[in-house]
């Protein structure tokens, strides 16, 4: 068996020696910095409690919409991807499934991470579509029972400083709490305010979600006043216990100031259950609004991420559930849409705004120039079906001319896989060393003042914007 490509040196850098020559010295500056990840689904639990990983196959490809949607998209069930875990024979066969599909992803940037977490994390020492499909999982299956490979030191080998969970307005957080007070723990795992489902009228249990929101935290006031009261206070407990964020995944990036009086209607025609489509658009709008407001206010940092159509295949979604796959980008616009919102908050001292985007066209189009006017803008770093690698040097390609490197947030891994972290965040430095000795072979930028940037691009620009 020959050696994985991912144990290249070289891998994602330059093909011309000379330029190759810059990234491999700007890589080596960034290497090992610690890894700052502001923005990320890991369950904190998981790592309050040191949980083991589970099988190969319910750790790696089964909650994996990367890799599970490419594989169905070959003809393969999803109900064939999504049942690891429940048994032994079942995982391993789904594993069999994945194996067998391995070439599909080559050149994918699913098949990148996973290949390089394979080879620098697992230690397979071969490309996986040179084993046997049971050799494979029985040598990852061997990692996972060891008592080093648990998420706590994964943790520590990872050099990961700051890792950002999602949670709920509601949540306790007694494991960010137990976490923080833990003597033996030395990294920094933060909560991030994310409330969606309290926020769009239209999600199945808002009204529900709204009823507990404003009886546990709206300081006995009641209706829409009780409502933002209790947002307010919730917002507060997460900065209390560490948040520097609120995330926001809308359908689109609208922002709208309402009168008082017609955000009150629409609120009580949605308890009623007798808001329509456009009320469902409105509120939310005015709402992004609100969490503006309120982010100028507690000091939280606002990321929007819009620009997904969720759940667009019906027949998966009412049979195996939410992020199983199918949920597909669409246009979007920025300049009209958040421009409610910048009118009034765009130049506020402290408020930082990170926008993110599915739609690679509006980086130069839009955001790049909001972000290269508005203090509080910050561009967010190519996202979920553009955080591969050629996207990436597009966004750099796209947005540096306008904006430079300083308003640019820095690399948002945005995943629930905790083991492929490293590969994203290494990929990330590969990709900056690679656009930056570009600019150096060019003569546009001084070897020197690469080195500066590269530093700062993945270390420094997270901890300012995110104000870490």
């Amino acid at each position: 068996m020959s050696q994985s490509i991912a144990a290249n040196p070289d891998r994602l850098l330059p093909a011309d020696p000379g330029t190759r020559s810059i990234a491999r010295s700007l890589l080596e500056r960034v290497r090992d910095l610690p890894i700052i990840s502001p923005h990320g689904h890991v369950d904190a639990a998981v790592i309050e409690h040191n949980t083991p990983f589970p099988d190969p196959a319910a750790l790696l490809v089964s909650p994996d919409h990367y890799v599970t949607r490419l594989i169905h998209a070959s003809g393969v069930p999803m109900g064939k991807l999504l049942s690891g875990g429940a048994n032994p024979s079942e995982s391993r066969e789904i594993w069999r499934t994945f194996v067998q599909a391995w070439p599909l992803f080559e050149g994918t940037a699913s098949g990148y991470w996973l290949r390089t977490q394979f080879d620098s994390v697992f230690k397979l020492g071969a490309d996986l579509g040179e084993m046997p499909a049971d050799a494979s999982y029985d040598a990852i299956a061997a990692k996972l029972v060891e008592p080093d490979f648990r998420p706590r030191q994964l943790f520590k080998d990872f050099n990961i400083e700051v890792l950002a969970t999602t949670d709920d307005p509601l949540d306790s957080l007694a494991s960010h709490k137990a976490i923080a007070e833990d003597p033996s723990f030395n990294g920094r795992v933060l909560p991030t305010f994310r409330p969606d489902a309290y926020l769009n009228i239209a999600h199945p249990a808002w009204s529900t979600n709204v009823e507990r929101l404003v009886d546990s935290a709206g300081d006995g006031a009641t209706g829409y006043t009780g409502y933002l009261k209790a947002l307010e206070n919730r917002r507060r407990y997460f900065v209390d216990h560490g948040a520097v964020s609120a995330d926001h995944g809308v359908l689109t990036p609208a922002t709208l100031k309402l009168d008082r009086s017609d955000a009150e209607r629409i609120f009580e025609l949605a308890r009623a259950g007798k808001a329509t489509a456009e009320d469902r658009n409105t509120f939310e709008a005015h709402m992004m609004y609100q969490m503006a407001r309120m982010s100028v206010e507690d000091g939280l940092v606002m990321t929007i991420h819009p620009g997904s159509f969720r759940n667009h295949h019906q027949p998966t979604f009412d049979a195996f559930g939410a992020d199983t796959g199918h949920d597909i980008p669409f246009a979007t616009n920025y300049t009209e849409a958040i421009r409610p919102l910048l009118q009034d908050f765009g130049t506020v001292k402290d408020f930082h705004l990170v926008l993110f985007t599915l739609d690679e066209t509006v980086f130069s189009r839009e955001l790049a120039p909001l972000a290269g006017f508005y203090p509080s803008v910050y561009l967010g770093a190519p996202w979920w079906f553009l955080d591969a690698p050629d996207a990436m040097l597009r966004f750099r390609s796209a947005v540096t001319e306008t904006t430079g490197f300083s308003r640019s947030s820095g690399f948002i891994d945005d995943t629930r896989a905790f083991c492929s972290i490293p590969a994203r965040h290494d990929a990330s430095r590969r990709i900056e060393a690679s656009f930056l000795a570009r600019l150096v072979a060019e003569h546009r930028v001084s070897e020197d003042r690469a080195h500066e940037i590269i530093v700062d691009v993945v270390d420094s620009s997270p901890r300012r914007v995110f104000k870490l």
